[in-house]
């Protein structure tokens, strides 16, 4: 179920809040009736795949309370879980390439959000590990495992952020205010999504698909398909995180931001701590640190910065184009590791143009169905194709638009949870947007979410 959607906004929201409101004085039918809601929402999608989350949600329980023993049985499980439904034809395509033998072939549809959920799971488990996860009650745990704004793209949220909420009753004197905060970041997100994302989404297509049918590229449209396709998934994804966030926030729950203006930043370590903050976090306190961090001599850590990015890169997706994307990123971590250990310093502009362009160009990367189609890109970005001339696309402004709403003003939060105040007038223009949106996104065909797929 699409947040986009009128279904969701019309038919499944109020009756959510409704009922979740309605037991606010009984925490455990509270908890079971939002169990049951997002069982719902994600059995929308396929009912077949509703026991995998909430199988998973209770046996990594169970392997949580058992001790540490155990966490490593339930890391197993949840990875070994993710590893057969997300990388299994992967693995069985790079055996083909290695041997010439298909070890297997299984057509298997993946389920929606396994990246996310498990991720969670696994930081509780790890948690465990260290000694500092308690012992949350049952219900507490599967309310946090699925509850479905952060259920199938995130946030990423460990459990001691939320789980300590449950126990308050959500009727507090900020309720009124949670309600309309919530629902004025769910509009700003939906209007990242239908406004921008979904209305730059065909010229991005456009450009990526001529460059998979080997069309040269000048300089001019390489680099208009790396900037299209660098906003189309900054808009979806941190819009998708403002409308999980503001939909929590609906419900009295505060869920950990997941952007923070990223392409303003004057550094790729910067960048890093500025896009997807959870899976950055986990990343960092999961892997990165367990695997030595800075701790065992500059070597290493710049082994573990390409080591953790290469995992990141697969973790997004089960594609070598994606592997690539990490280890890049890892690369241009590890030379500005080199960079500060030397003392050097850029100019602030020098920092944010080389970041930029940096981040832009490895967009290209992910996106590309192939490595032929982004070397295509890649020859024009370093100008072999010429200068060309830019693509003629349906709402081409929307980019201009989108650059400058990514690169100037407050952010999202910041312009709703801080300087944000009650109005009536404010209260009629969210809502005209909202149904403005709504029949903008029931003129097109339904463009899910981008990070969906992971």
């Amino acid at each position: 179920m699409l947040f986009t959607s009128s279904w969701f906004i019309l038919v499944f929201l109020p009756p959510a809040l409704a009922g979740w409101y309605a037991l606010a004085a009984h925490p455990r039918a509270r908890l079971a009736f939002g169990i049951a809601m997002s069982t719902i929402f994600y059995g929308v999608w396929d009912w077949r795949f509703v026991p995998l989350p909430l199988g998973l949600a209770v046996l990594t329980l169970l392997a949580g309370r058992a001790g540490t023993g155990w966490a490593v049985v339930g890391l197993v499980l949840n990875l070994g879980a993710l590893g057969f439904f997300k990388y299994q034809a992967f693995l069985a395509s790079a055996f083909l390439d290695l041997t010439g033998t298909l070890p297997w072939q299984l057509s298997i549809a993946l389920p929606l959000g396994i990246s996310f959920f498990v991720f969670q799971k696994v930081a509780f488990l790890a948690d465990v590990r260290r000694g500092t996860a308690g012992r949350p009650r049952g219900l507490d745990f599967v309310f946090f495992v699925m509850f479905f704004p952060q259920l199938i793209a995130g946030p990423i949220v460990r459990h001691h952020e939320l789980i300590p909420q449950l126990r308050h009753d959500p009727r507090t004197p900020a309720m009124w205010a949670n309600l309309g905060r919530g629902g004025v970041l769910f509009v700003i997100g939906m209007a990242k999504k239908i406004g921008l994302a979904d209305t730059l989404a065909p010229g991005a297509d456009r450009l990526f698909s001529d460059a998979l049918a080997g069309t040269a590229f000048g300089l001019a449209q390489a680099w208009q398909a790396a900037l299209t396709f660098g906003m189309q998934i900054y808009f979806d994804f941190s819009g998708y995180s403002d409308m999980a966030i503001g939909l929590a926030l609906m419900f009295g729950l505060v869920l950990p931001f997941n952007f923070d203006a990223p392409y303003r930043t004057r550094s790729l370590a910067e960048f890093w701590r500025r896009w997807h903050m959870t899976l950055s976090r986990l990343l960092r306190d999961d892997l990165y640190i367990p695997l030595g961090g800075n701790r065992r001599g500059f070597p290493r850590q710049l082994l573990n910065l390409l080591v953790t990015m290469l995992l990141a890169g697969l973790w997004h997706g089960a594609a070598w184009t994606f592997v690539a994307w990490g280890g890049l990123h890892g690369l241009g971590l590890a030379l500005g590791a080199v960079w500060a250990r030397r003392g050097r310093r850029l100019p602030a502009p020098a920092g944010w143009v080389l970041t930029t362009a940096f981040v832009m160009a490895a967009w290209v990367l992910f996106r590309a169905e192939t490595f032929a189609s982004a070397a295509t890109i890649y020859r024009g970005l370093l100008g072999f194709g010429g200068v060309g001339h830019w693509v003629r696309v349906d709402n081409g402004v929307v980019l201009w638009v989108a650059a400058l709403v990514a690169l100037t003003g407050p952010t999202s939060q910041q312009a709703v949870l801080q300087h944000l105040r009650p109005h009536r007038l404010l209260a009629w223009a969210a809502a005209a947007c909202l149904v403005w949106l709504m029949l903008m996104a029931g003129g097109r065909l339904p463009q899910e979410f981008i990070y969906f797929q992971f």
